[in-house]
């Protein structure tokens, strides 16, 4: 399978007037170790918006994260030390690039073709679309390195654990069940509990409008509050026989007084993670009590690169590389039923269409602003599902 010729369509940054166009580009060349993919579809996260309005660097670079797509070639590869997935033409494959959301100058996904390592992809199971697959490699790994890297889960596919005797028992939040990671994040410690031979009492803050979905397999909480109830965070406290509050909490939002909120949910000595850094000031870090240290990490560095914001460098992390190798190897195996795929809306348009419609929905201030005058029915607001486009 070849790409048809020497140039391709891409979504690119222009940093001037904060946004991007659609622009021919000559189809990339993979290096040792990598794949070219002829890619079918693409999901939309909002730090992809995010950094297109307010771009961190120079212009030209290829916007988005999320990709589905077919292998067209393999570069060649020999390191018997480091090992790496072997994969052949027309194999159907997902993974996420970084894009134009750090200083650092290096591709993204939003394109017609593109490279990636081998070992940063997965195998997309027959049961499963293009625009299914797309929607799950940048979540399902934000919120696998949230459980199992920063509040001690055990991963699934963990072989080196002994088992806990008696059964361990925990109270988990997830604070904003309903956004993508959320949605991820309940699968994942469902299957971490089975694994594990561990009890895990569910709860979760959403809208109530999407309490059946989160109550329904493969989500399964056991009790939901919601989030727009002023005294929630005592509820979820109420919630534990004994009124100690949660064992772990996942703040997917991680914004304004969020993280505050969810910290007073927890019992002493309970562990809190977030998908905001402090530093990054999305959050009020007064309403935090001294005692609780917000677990962060970006997800970018589960690509094993230097990663560099407006002030801020996280260097590159072999032990993230190689845990996001295994989830994507987890991924992989089987069946192809670890991960149930969010639900999806399908976007009307592909490429052409993404910075008017879909960075509209999932962007912020103005570009929601914006998005409500419209009347279109894609373009009803976002609630529990994941926007994706097909590029072929």
């Amino acid at each position: 399978m070849a790409a048809p010729s020497e140039n391709m369509s891409a979504l690119l940054l222009d940093a001037p007037n904060r946004t991007a166009t659609i622009q021919t580009i000559p189809v990339p060349i993979p290096g040792p170790g990598e794949l070219l993919i002829r890619v079918h579809a693409i999901a939309l996260n909002p730090v992809d918006a995010l950094y297109t309005f307010k771009p961190l660097g120079s212009s030209g670079r290829t916007v988005g994260s999320d990709f589905a797509g077919t292998v067209v070639s393999a570069a060649p590869y020999h390191d018997e030390k480091s090992p790496i997935p072997s994969f052949s033409p027309g194999d159907r494959v997902s993974g996420f690039l970084q894009g134009a959301c750090s200083i650092n100058d290096r591709p993204g996904a939003f394109a017609d073709y593109l490279v990636c390592p081998a070992d940063l992809v997965w195998r997309i199971p027959d049961s499963m679309s293009f625009e299914e697959a797309s929607a799950i490699s940048l979540c399902g790994l934000t919120a696998a390195q949230a459980l199992f890297q920063r509040l001690g889960f055990v991963a699934p596919w963990d072989t080196t654990f002994k088992p806990a005797t008696p059964a361990r028992e925990f109270y988990a939040l997830i604070y904003g069940a309903s956004t993508s990671v959320g949605l991820y994040a309940a699968q994942l410690l469902h299957l971490s509990a089975k694994h594990s031979n561990t009890t895990v009492h569910l709860l979760g803050t959403a809208s109530p409008a999407r309490f059946d979905l989160l109550r329904a397999k493969p989500y399964s909480y056991e009790h939901l509050v919601s989030y727009r109830s002023p005294d929630w965070p005592a509820q979820i406290r109420a919630l534990h026989p004994r009124n100690r509050g949660v064992d772990i909490a996942l703040d997917c939002i991680s914004q304004a007084s969020t993280v505050g909120q969810v910290s007073s949910t927890l019992r002493d000595g309970g562990k809190l993670a977030v998908l905001r850094s402090r530093a990054a000031g999305a959050w009020d870090a007064s309403l935090v009590p001294a005692h609780i240290d917000p677990l962060y990490d970006a997800v970018w560095r589960g690509l094993g690169e230097r990663v560099q914001y407006h002030s801020m460098v996280l260097e590159a992390n072999a032990e993230m590389r190689q845990f996001s190798r295994a989830f994507y190897r987890w991924l992989s195996s089987g069946d192809g039923s670890k991960l149930q795929a969010n639900p999806v809306r399908r976007m009307p348009g592909g490429l052409g269409k993404v910075v008017g419609d879909g960075f509209m929905l999932v962007g912020e201030g103005d570009a929601v602003k914006q998005a409500e005058g419209r009347r279109e029915e894609w373009m009803k607001p976002i609630s529990g599902e994941k926007l994706v486009y097909s590029l072929v």
